[in-house]
């Protein structure tokens, strides 16, 4: 059990049988009246953020949500196989569960899984990747405006905006959690 005054960040807690994280909170001691603790919540399956205020002395049940590296293997259709890199066990995941980033994650890379009472609600790609182009317009020589981009398809089918002196076949390096070019990989 928990109580709403030992709220920190990242806390997860079970509040009318959903899975809570706390995004923010701040602890309230008003001239009159009672103190309280403000809060942002996110439900960690359905994504949704509330703003909410508690008595400190409210309890509540600690969620466990266990989060594990696990690497992508491959896709069927709406389902995608994942790897437990330490027993080897296929897990096949619903594509609703997959974090946007998802579309720079080629196989054989390691993802976030994370998962609470045993039903997966995310699947978080890894912050950084380094993908090949694989289609792009050639840049036009003497074009040197700054911060030009233009679109670029990568090894996965995604595509990003990229500078103007990226070719195809170069390797570059992407913040999945935005969708932006960051820099040229070394290779």
């Amino acid at each position: 059990m928990i109580t709403a005054g030992d709220f920190r960040n990242g806390v997860t807690f079970v509040m009318d049988g959903n899975v809570m994280q706390i995004i923010e909170f701040q602890h309230v001691k008003p001239g009159k009246g009672a103190a309280f603790v403000r809060t942002k919540i996110r439900n960690v399956i359905t994504g949704a953020v509330t703003e909410t205020s508690f008595n400190p002395s409210a309890k509540f049940e600690t969620a466990f949500v266990e989060r594990k590296d696990m690497e992508y293997s491959y896709n069927d259709g709406e389902l995608y196989y994942f790897m437990d890199t330490e027993t080897y066990e296929q897990l096949p995941i619903n594509s609703s569960v997959l974090s946007d980033g998802f579309k720079f994650v080629k196989e054989n890379m390691v993802c976030k899984v994370s998962s609470f009472k045993g039903n997966v609600f995310s699947v978080d790609a890894p912050n950084f990747v380094e993908l090949e182009i694989t289609e792009t317009e050639p840049g036009v020589r003497g074009d040197t405006a700054t911060n030009v981009t233009k679109p670029a398809t990568v090894e996965t089918g995604a595509e990003v905006r990229v500078p103007l002196f990226i070719n195809t076949g170069d390797f570059i390096k992407i913040d999945t959690r935005t969708g932006e070019y960051l820099e040229r990989a070394k290779r």
